[in-house]
């Protein structure tokens, strides 16, 4: 399928780069009648669900995977996106060019020059497509700390921020409050399922109140989610891969509520990915424990899912494919185009749309 078909135009006056506040007070297009279109705000998202209905959300917790850094006279900006092991991380790191192997990084923040800096890492292998293999000068129980320390929250490229400079704010925006949901618990992302950061403790107590139950999967979003698709038809395109994990427990009380005849709806793409991967050719889930490189376009029929709440997404993206693949291109073309002329706010920090799939098994 020809990546063009998953391009619109979109004026960059409407990518937010800061969330509503409070969270809830984000717009929601509701599009869970198929030919509907109702604009609402997500704190009214209690109001479309029905009793019973199943959420399933994504509980990874974003780390600060954005460090700045010195080589010599040459500065970098690195993100993390895979760990190999306990000190050992694949990463895309601007100025990549002036790195070599064995060259060492010396990272800093607005307070901490390179020169005072006990926190380093070398440089053990590049690769085109996979980026740059670095070790940190650490002890591995010591890393989580050191990236609180000197990290920053690893924005998509489209959200500018500030470098750090001598006698800044370190994280004045406060997104390692903002980019994170508030039920994160595995720690282990680098890119916030964002779908989820509408959500406050006064949308779950009327979710609660009106017998939503919640079930909780985890995947570590990768900063690939955020990699542009290079070739012209879909089919070339290579995903990487992200960690990800469903119990037993969870994958019971969705086998049964699909049993019953209750609504599964995806908080999110990354939910609805490790749904997709661990369920069978019936529609049965099964408990997983591993890598996923799904790639979900049009043509797919969904296995688990009856609705999906996300966020506004990319022209030409892998997610925008995936959101055609479940409510159909054309309805989602007239949708986003409906959301433009409205003035919805796009992309990690912006607004958000709960869609009914139709295209199952």
């Amino acid at each position: 399928m020809k990546v063009d078909v998953f391009d619109f135009d979109l004026n960059r006056s409407l990518i937010a780069s800061q969330p509503a506040n409070p969270r809830d007070s984000s717009r929601l297009l509701d599009l869970s009648e198929e030919d509907k279109i109702v604009d609402r705000h997500f704190y009214d998202l209690p109001e479309i669900l029905h009793e019973g209905d199943v959420l399933v959300f994504n509980d990874t917790k974003v780390i600060p995977a954005r460090l700045y850094g010195t080589r010599g006279e040459a500065k970098v900006e690195v993100t993390l996106y895979r760990p190999v092991d306990g000190i050992k991380w694949w990463s895309f790191i601007k100025n990549a060019k002036r790195l070599h192997p064995q060259d060492i990084i010396h990272f800093y923040t607005d307070d901490i020059t390179p020169e005072e800096s006990d926190f380093t890492a070398h440089v053990l292998e590049k690769k085109d497509d996979d980026g740059v293999l670095i070790a940190f000068d650490c002890p591995p129980e010591q890393l989580g700390d050191k990236l609180k320390q000197y990290g920053l929250m690893p924005l998509p490229p489209y959200i500018k921020r500030d470098k750090p400079t001598k006698g800044g704010i370190w994280d004045k925006y406060n997104d390692k409050e903002n980019y994170q949901t508030i039920y994160a618990h595995y720690e282990g992302a680098v890119a916030a399922p964002t779908a989820g950061l509408h959500f406050t403790d006064r949308v779950f107590k009327a979710l609660e109140e009106k017998g939503v139950e919640k079930v909780f999967v985890t995947l570590h979003v990768g900063a690939g989610t955020f990699l542009p698709v290079k070739t012209e038809d879909t089919k070339d395109h290579k995903m990487h891969s992200e960690y990800c994990e469903i119990s037993p427990e969870a994958c019971a009380k969705i086998n049964q509520a699909k049993k019953e005849g209750r609504r599964i709806i995806a908080v999110g793409t990354t939910s609805l990915r490790l749904l997709e991967t661990a369920a069978d050719e019936k529609g049965i889930l099964h408990p997983f424990a591993g890598d996923t490189d799904i790639f979900i376009t049009p043509g797919y029929k969904f296995r688990i899912i009856d609705m999906i709440i996300t966020n506004f997404h990319l022209p030409k993206s892998t997610l925008f494919m995936l959101i055609c693949a479940i409510a159909g291109t054309e309805r989602m073309k007239a949708a986003y185009q409906h959301a433009i002329k409205e003035k919805y706010r796009f992309y990690s920090y912006g607004d958000s749309s709960i869609i009914k799939c139709v295209n199952k098994i």
